[in-house]
């Protein structure tokens, strides 16, 4: 299959490097807003073609998906002119800058008939992985609750969301990943310390629309030390996660287990699952509706910190 990556900068050459790992992948193109950088990227993976517009990728070449690593708020006009010129897409993190920017895309993608899957890379962590299997035998019994922490400096190419839907928005999809459920309503508190665009530290609680359920989230940009980690607290025993050394550990009344997981790279394993996809026919996941639905939720954070009050989360179907 023929793939375009669209912003070849720090990530989003990433992508185009792990496409080119895969033996049923064609990188056709890539496409970046810097003429040289895309040329570079070009050169050193080398791929024939290079572009400085998405128009001119798209009209040039025929492409099966395209894959979107530009800033947040280029995304739903960069994936809507995708779908519309019939070509199906894998769009980085957030989906979008705004939910009314989701609800586009999802027309566009279902008037099109075209497969929209967002990027969120811990679903295909190992650690997270194996602790969804391990929930689902019950493992450590009902799920009570989980505690994220996803701190760490500013990453300075970062400038147009600030910390909730840029950071946080991982752990606000891997609460309904790991719940199976729908947050209902929201209560946090955050601000900015040192950012003047947008707030730079949230502390959330996420409760579900099983009132035993609870999903507490940490996140900012102003702690020194980079840590990327969740709890989860069940009725028999609690699982941690350490996304970042892929750790795992159980820990029960008599005993605590650390099963020895190979190390594989997330983002690997993410776009070889959406080619896979589209070369078979089934739908990927976390599509766009799961998409709006983490946007929903970092917008209900936003006005709770804003209003100091709970905010009810607006449902997406």
């Amino acid at each position: 299959m023929n793939v375009g990556v669209v912003g070849v900068g720090f990530w989003g050459r990433n992508h185009v490097r792990v496409f080119s790992e895969l033996p049923y992948v064609k990188v056709e193109a890539v496409c970046d807003i810097d003429y040289t950088r895309a040329r570079d990227v070009a050169v050193k993976f080398n791929i024939a073609n290079y572009h400085s517009s998405l128009d001119e990728m798209l009209k040039k070449h025929s492409l099966d998906a395209v894959s979107i690593c530009t800033p947040s708020i280029s995304h739903a006009e960069l994936t809507i002119k995708c779908l519309e010129a019939g070509v199906n897409v894998f769009v980085e993190k957030p989906l979008a800058s705004t939910l009314d920017e989701c609800m586009k895309i999802i027309d566009t993608a279902r008037s099109c008939n075209k497969v929209v899957m967002t990027g969120y890379i811990e679903r295909f962590n190992p650690s997270v992985r194996k602790a969804k299997e391990l929930l689902k035998n019950g493992e450590i019994g009902d799920i009570i609750m989980s505690h994220s922490r996803r701190i760490g400096w500013w990453p300075e190419r970062i400038g147009d969301v600030g910390v909730v839907k840029d950071t946080a928005i991982h752990d606000i999809d891997l609460a309904r990943h790991i719940f199976g459920d729908e947050p209902s309503q929201v209560y946090a508190r955050g601000g900015r310390q040192k950012h003047t665009i947008a707030e730079d530290h949230v502390q959330a609680i996420l409760s579900f629309k099983d009132d035993d359920k609870t999903a507490f989230i940490e996140a900012n940009w102003l702690t020194p030390r980079k840590k990327r980690e969740m709890y989860i607290t069940g009725s028999n025993g609690v699982i941690t996660i350490q996304f970042l050394t892929q750790q795992l550990v159980i820990e029960k009344a008599d005993k605590v287990l650390e099963p020895l997981l190979k190390y594989e790279e997330p983002l690997k394993n993410e776009l070889a699952y959406f080619a896979e996809c589209l070369l078979n026919k089934h739908k990927p996941m976390p599509d766009e509706v799961d998409g709006a639905k983490a946007i929903a939720i970092a917008e209900a954070i936003i006005k709770s910190i804003q209003t100091n009050r709970s905010v009810e989360i607006e449902e997406i179907r």
